[in-house]
């Protein structure tokens, strides 16, 4: 089952004022009291002496969720995250400050914690839906959907313990999500089960959020975070470091990360250096080198079967092989072949990228690019939903999407492309190639720099 709360509509309404207010947080902080030794602990309890050093997991949280919203929570592992969605759920009492909620609230924290190891799983919708608040009459009325949304099939009558954790996880988010809640906090539930199961997860929360559900969801995925949330709250130290427009808290937040790791690799000046090695290590190019560059610079047809094809040696799909969708090829025009030590490198000055996949039925999928230094920063991500483009499906039943950048307005050095696919929401993500290719780019002009921007000179 999950970690879930339900508290009746009105019960905390005297402290909200306003009627779009389902839930208010009010310097909301969180303590825990660590003592050296158990010895300690029943010293303390019995003489009332503070022995302990104490932890505090959140301090002065504040924020708001309207009705029909949905905030995302991100941070790093230990800024309070987990602690915060318990407080959120009932499962924990903050140390000081107030939570108000109204309504019915639904929290999936540990998807097929709590179900009884010796009952089928029949006998748990109704063992495990009472602990919830789902009485029996009204379970016999929600079964069949469960039933249905679970696709147990037979095992639905074998003890759970038979059960893989796939198959758990599928009906403990049926269990919980049978019934709409007024608010829905989720942590990182659509990370598990096959992909299947994350589509149906997606499309369940997108329409409870349609429907006018409050969501509270925790992700470490910026993409889904950036899809699903309309604000987002970042935690940092157990503290709000900032609350508000999506876009705005996730590039404060890509900054955060990134001036972080610059410091771990020893300083802005040595990391600079190590993310742009072909400023610093690519072949200078003279007369006679640019010549051969530009000289495979056309423009070339992209239907075209690539010059060389690059790709990835042992790719790392997260599809298999079975008939799910997967990406089958990820071919770059023009790539020569590696030299020893050394990426390969694009002939000419247009980058062309053919991505091959295999889709789920008659489902249409979306397909996704991204190309990063290969030691820096990232340079540009795209998708066909994003786009207002589609896959086009070829005699075979696969999918294929040719993208061009014409030009590429990059400057000398190295650079490392991923590939992904998409469900045709654009929110489930099928299979990823991440940072499976590295190629080397040179630029005819030697100017430093990462792109050339659009400009005029006047």
């Amino acid at each position: 089952m999950t970690k879930t709360i339900n508290s009746e509509a009105g019960r905390h309404a005297p402290a909200l004022d306003g009627s779009a207010t389902v839930l208010r947080v009010q310097g909301v902080g969180k303590e825990y009291k660590l003592y050296p030794t158990p010895r300690a602990r029943l010293k303390a309890l019995v003489t009332g002496k503070a022995t302990h050093r104490s932890h505090w997991a959140l301090h002065d949280v504040s924020f708001e969720l309207q009705r029909g919203e949905c905030i995302g929570v991100i941070g790093d592992n230990g800024a309070g995250k987990s602690t915060l969605l318990k407080l959120l759920a009932g499962t924990l009492q903050p140390s000081h400050g107030r939570i108000d909620r109204v309504g019915r609230v639904t929290a999936i924290l540990e998807l097929g914690a709590g179900f009884h190891p010796d009952f089928s799983g029949r006998d748990n919708l109704y063992f495990a839906g009472s602990l919830i608040g789902i009485q029996r009459e009204e379970m016999a009325r929600l079964e069949p959907g469960i039933i249905e949304f679970c696709e147990l099939g037979e095992a639905l009558d074998r003890p759970v313990k038979t059960y893989s954790s796939g198959m758990t996880v599928r009906l403990a988010f049926a269990l919980v999500t049978a019934v709409q809640p007024d608010v829905l906090i989720v942590d990182e539930a659509l990370a598990v089960g096959d992909q299947n199961f994350q589509k149906k997860c997606v499309e369940r929360i997108t329409a409870f959020r349609n429907n006018g559900c409050t969501i509270l969801f925790c992700s470490h995925s910026p993409y889904h975070i950036r899809h699903l949330c309309d604000r987002a709250l970042w935690l940092k130290g157990g503290r709000v470091e900032q609350f508000g427009n999506t876009e705005a808290v996730l590039a404060a937040y890509d900054l955060y990360t990134r001036e972080r790791e610059l410091e771990k690799n020893g300083g802005v000046a040595s990391a600079l250096a190590d993310a742009a090695p072909g400023l610093a290590s690519a072949p200078s190019v003279d007369s006679g080198a640019e010549g051969a560059v530009a000289g495979g610079a056309g423009q070339p047809d992209s239907q075209m079967a690539p010059k060389h094809a690059g790709r990835s040696p042992q790719p790392q799909p997260l599809g298999d092989a079975g008939g799910s969708a997967c990406i089958l090829s990820v071919d770059v025009a023009h790539l020569e072949d590696a030299q020893a030590g050394h990426p390969p490198v694009l002939q000419g000055q247009d980058l062309i990228v053919t991505i091959r996949a295999r889709g789920r039925g008659n489902e249409r999928p979306h397909i996704g690019f991204m190309i990063e230094q290969s030691k820096g920063v990232g340079i540009t991500s795209l998708a066909t939903h994003e786009d207002g483009a589609a896959p086009v499906q070829m005699s075979d039943g696969t999918w294929q999407s040719v993208l061009t950048f014409p030009d590429l307005p990059l400057h000398s050095g190295d650079y490392v492309i991923s590939a992904f696919l998409f469900d045709e929401t654009g929110l489930a993500v099928y299979d990823e190639w991440f940072q499976f290719l590295h190629f080397r780019f040179i630029f005819p002009k030697p100017l430093p720099g990462l792109v050339r921007l659009p400009h005029r000179w006047s």
